[in-house]
């Protein structure tokens, strides 16, 4: 069992929307919209020597020579006889990028369809929870709850632990014996496959105190941005603070985002709150919007992030420039929250206002995950095969992008802080947004070491999310999610 913050199978990409299968070609540069102009897939394909295994990994194979941005750390020859999936082959193209710390599983083989339904709605199945596991201690808990889902339907919310699992509360099996048997892997299997209609029993403990719930997966959409608490303003002690928590870069998060930031800028916001702690990317188009919501004081002459492939596809290369939205706000201060669960698109965002903000951009709570690359998308429709393979770099203005080992030794400014799960996202008493608004208010705070990383930087806890081998897109995407 590989864990999101111990190079876990997980890819959560900066992505782009990018040409189909094929030969390969050019890619589109980054779009505005959804991953949805790549040909519609063939629901059942054919039964054609196309889609053998042998020919999907030559494809990707291919694929990997022509667009990878790590070409020289691919093998001369493998034969894909020995790989049983296209994935166990493209680990193998990958493992020299993986042990440099460049590709921790970043490259990989999805379905464009399930991939679609995710980046356009948000649309997945399962309990509609976040989870998060103290191994050491050998407990799961909830970190966060999707409106419209069967879980918070059910009572279950942040902060509530799980206590046992079972199909029925005649064999419920303890969390603490799960782990200690079977480990991280164990918790997955026990909770069932991410299809609707799979059911579980669940022994949870809350302040209500300790009930046995049966909860059924079911498909829902994840709300990008909590109805509940994404965003809000904050009144600390007379001063006015915008808080934002984005839960992952799909399309359906531009007009929240466009809501939020244009009340901020009604009330004369300028210091803001951006929760990622938990954001593991997404869509580069909906990154740089929240640059530009954050932005308002940034001239169209100012680079947001530079987009770089590998030498002989420098003609993909771009620049984005600051493109100020109606609804920006000058932000003259930033806390961000952050935790090894923030990637890709989310760091994209933090390092973009490091040069320009300095030591009024701190990233708060412990260190990211460290992504500073992303993943075009090739696809072969016939098969329903989307290869994401990592095939640029992203940097800020001042060309600052190599962040393979998170942002806490890049930000001037930062403050440790754990994620207190007994409060809610965006309380001002919870750890993480009382460390934010204090560093705003200019009060002292101890700095994040480059090593400390988890969900909580408290002494002798340390929570992962929990993330399965072979995680869905949604699981991708926002991490935990089950």
């Amino acid at each position: 069992m590989k864990h999101w913050l111990s190079g876990s199978v997980m890819s959560v990409a900066a992505l782009l929307s990018a040409c189909g299968g094929g030969g390969g070609g050019s890619p589109p540069p980054p779009t505005t919209g959804p991953i949805g102009s790549v040909p519609a897939p063939t629901p059942a394909p054919p039964a054609s020597s196309t889609c053998s295994l042998r020919a999907r990994q030559d494809w990707v194979a291919g694929q990997m020579r022509e667009w990878y941005l790590f070409p020289e750390t691919l093998p001369a020859a493998l034969d894909p006889a020995p790989f049983a999936t296209v994935q166990a082959f493209i680990d193998a193209l990958t493992a020299t990028a993986r042990a440099q710390r460049r590709d921790r599983f970043f490259t990989y083989i999805t379905s464009i369809a399930e991939e679609n339904a995710f980046f356009s709605s948000g649309a997945t199945a399962g309990f509609g929870i976040r989870l998060s596991t103290d191994t050491a201690a050998r407990r799961l808990f909830v970190a966060e709850a999707f409106e419209g889902a069967p879980a918070l339907a059910a009572g279950i919310d942040r902060g509530t632990e799980i206590l046992a699992i079972g199909t029925s509360e005649a064999n419920l099996r303890t969390v603490d014996s799960i782990l200690a048997a079977e480990g991280s892997a164990g918790v997955n299997s026990a909770l069932g496959p991410s299809t609707a209609g799979t059911a579980r029993v669940l022994r949870i403990s809350d302040a209500a105190g300790t009930r046995t719930v049966t909860v059924t997966k079911a498909e829902f959409s994840i709300p990008p941005v909590s109805p509940r608490y994404g965003a809000r303003i904050i009144d600390d002690g007379g001063r006015r603070v915008g808080y934002l928590n984005l839960r992952t870069f799909i399309s359906t998060a531009d007009p929240a985002l466009r809501d939020a930031f244009a009340s901020f800028r009604a009330q004369g916001i300028t210091n803001i709150i951006v929760d990622f702690r938990y954001n593991g990317g997404g869509l580069v188009s909906t990154a740089e919007l929240m640059g530009d919501l954050l932005g308002a004081n940034r001239s169209t002459a100012e680079v947001l992030s530079f987009t770089t492939f590998r030498p002989e596809k420098s003609s993909n290369n771009s620049t984005r420039f600051f493109r100020p939205q109606p609804q920006a706000v000058a932000a003259t201060k930033i806390a961000f929250i952050g935790t090894g669960g923030t990637a890709s698109a989310s760091e994209l965002v933090i390092n973009a206002f490091i040069p320009y903000l300095r030591a009024n951009a701190a990233l708060v709570g412990t260190n990211t995950f460290g992504k500073p690359v992303g993943q075009i998308a090739l696809d072969q429709a016939a098969c329903d095969d989307r290869l994401r393979v990592v095939a640029f770099k992203t940097e800020n203005a001042a060309r600052q992008g190599e962040y393979y080992d998170g942002l806490a030794s890049k930000v001037e400014a930062s403050c440790q802080a754990g994620d207190d799960l007994s409060r809610q996202l965006g309380d001002p008493q919870e750890a993480s947004t009382r460390s934010a608004l204090d560093f705003l208010a200019g009060r002292a705070c101890t700095r994040i070491s480059s090593g400390i990383s988890g969900q909580s930087a408290r002494a002798g806890e340390r929570r992962d999310l929990l993330v399965p081998d072979q995680p869905s897109t949604a699981q991708r995407e926002v991490p935990g999610a089950f």
